[in-house]
């Protein structure tokens, strides 16, 4: 399960620092791909396995299970942390999510998030409203 918000930078060669506490868990390698909102998801390797079995069962006959596995799939780049704890991000990817310099790792339980600091502050800022004024369960019986 990953946690936290983790203000991060890349360097002049489009790596990232990887937060310490989740270095263990991602050292056997991850997946970063485009996610929601213009961030990047970063997935452990056997996460995306399990994304990529549920992807697999779904009917290649709705649109929208096509149209999502091909971008979803096209920018996957799997990678391998350095000795450092550095991980590549691709510069399409980079482009994707706007990534310059300095950058926002946040945990989202199953997956890491990549984030341009300042579209992080806005998106939070933004949900923080509407998380609060949350006036229905969002999972029936859990939350």
């Amino acid at each position: 399960m990953f946690l936290g918000t983790h203000s991060l930078r890349l360097d002049e060669k489009g790596r990232l620092f990887l937060p310490a506490k989740y270095r263990d868990e991602l050292s056997g390698g991850l997946v970063v791909t485009k996610g929601q909102e213009r961030c990047l998801y970063a997935f452990p390797v056997r996460e995306f396995e399990r994304i990529t079995e549920a992807l697999r069962s779904a009917p290649v006959t709705a649109k929208a299970v096509r149209d999502y596995s091909r971008v979803f799939f096209a920018s996957a780049s799997d990678e391998r942390p350095d000795k450092q704890g550095r991980v590549t991000v691709p510069g399409t990817l980079r482009s994707y999510a706007g990534l310059d310099r300095d950058c926002v790792v946040i945990g989202a339980n199953t997956r890491l998030e990549i984030w341009d600091a300042q579209a992080w502050a806005r998106y939070e800022a933004e949900q923080e409203e509407v998380f609060a004024d949350l006036s229905e369960e969002v999972l029936p019986g859990v939350l």
